[in-house]
């Protein structure tokens, strides 16, 4: 068994003044070569109030159906007690109990172990903050 390590880095990530689902894979696989790790785990991190990280299928219409279905749940209206920001600004604080500002995903033999699908994504509601940071933190055994 080899010495193992931690690495982390932050980048920034620009999801624009529209509901957003953004995908980060190839970011997040460009930080683990870079790490050279051969196993670990991988922490995805959005460190914002109003965004969250989920593991899904990208492009074949799942990136509307989560941000309709986020509508369904937490729409855009006054209800909200939050209240600074644009009308409904307040369903944005919400977003991150529903879809955690994080994941944590294996890498194995150097590589995240996504299923065939699977894509890492920022999840954001939030059309105020268009600029965005994505912590990235690498453990290995």
């Amino acid at each position: 068994m080899g010495m193992g390590g931690f690495w982390s880095t932050v980048l920034s990530l620009r999801t624009g003044h529209d509901e957003s689902v953004t995908d980060v894979t190839r970011r997040c696989e460009d930080f683990v070569s870079g790490c050279g790790v051969v196993e670990g785990l991988l922490n995805v991190f959005v460190p914002h109030a109003t965004a969250g990280v989920a593991v899904l299928e990208t492009g074949a219409g799942s990136d509307e159906d989560v941000l309709a279905a986020l509508r369904d749940l937490l729409p855009v209206d006054d209800r909200w007690r939050h209240r600074h920001g644009s009308f409904g600004h307040g369903r944005d604080h919400v977003l991150p109990s529903l879809v955690a500002p994080y994941a944590t995903v294996p890498v194995v033999d150097g590589r995240i172990a996504l299923g065939t699908w699977q894509s890492i994504v920022v999840v954001d509601t939030n059309r105020d903050n268009p600029d965005r940071s994505l912590r990235l933190s690498m453990l290995s055994q």
